[in-house]
């Protein structure tokens, strides 16, 4: 895993104007930026769009960076971008039929794996789909918390830093963030076969 001085070594080149070096930090950090993007957007094409304007902004502003963690300041642009994109989509009623759930633009969940029956493949079909939906659910604040946690598997300390908020204020969206999904995901029990049930 790259290391915090590896960063600051790309970085600095990078404000040199190494474009390289910047290159660099956008491979090691792409799958990041779009798994975030993705979890938050639910959308593939969405995702890697965000992705794409996350780096962008961060070229453009590297030299704003002011030490500290790269990975936790990328992230913070990518779901600042993903929230603006959110409010501006909410303030812009879908016009066309390509702009709604299962046009083109809209490739679907996840393929199943490639050993599983129709019957398989439609219950992970719907079981992400219902996660996805629940997600959607909850709060900015809550949503990428949950995200980042439980998901991508970032520390407290991260996932503070990449939300500029204290730790408490972390756990406490975790804690509330799970809850939801919990009450959300039995309300949906139906969707589920025995072998994704929530326990009683």
């Amino acid at each position: 895993m790259p290391t915090l001085s590896d960063d600051v070594e790309l970085v600095l080149a990078a404000q040199r104007g190494d474009l390289d070096s910047f290159n660099a930090l956008v491979t090691r950090y792409q799958n990041a930026a779009y798994s975030v993007a993705y979890r938050l957007l639910g959308d593939p094409f969405r995702a890697s769009d965000a992705a794409q304007e996350a780096f962008i902004h961060a070229y453009r502003k590297i030299h704003d960076f002011r030490g500290g963690s790269f990975r936790a300041w990328l992230l913070r642009i990518v779901t600042n971008g993903v929230y603006d994109r959110l409010r501006y989509e909410k303030r812009r009623p879908a016009d066309s039929i390509e702009d709604l759930p299962g046009a083109e633009g809209d490739d679907g969940a996840p393929l199943a794996a490639p050993d599983a029956s129709p019957e398989q493949a439609a219950e992970q079909r719907d079981l992400q789909r219902a996660i996805q939906d629940c997600l959607s659910g909850l709060s900015d604040d809550q949503r990428t918390t949950l995200v980042m946690f439980d998901i991508e598997d970032y520390s407290y300390q991260e996932v503070a830093d990449t939300t500029a908020s204290q730790l408490g204020t972390v756990k406490s969206r975790l804690s509330r963030a799970r809850l939801a999904m919990r009450r959300c995901l039995e309300a949906k029990r139906e969707l589920f076969a025995d072998v994704f049930r929530l326990d009683s």
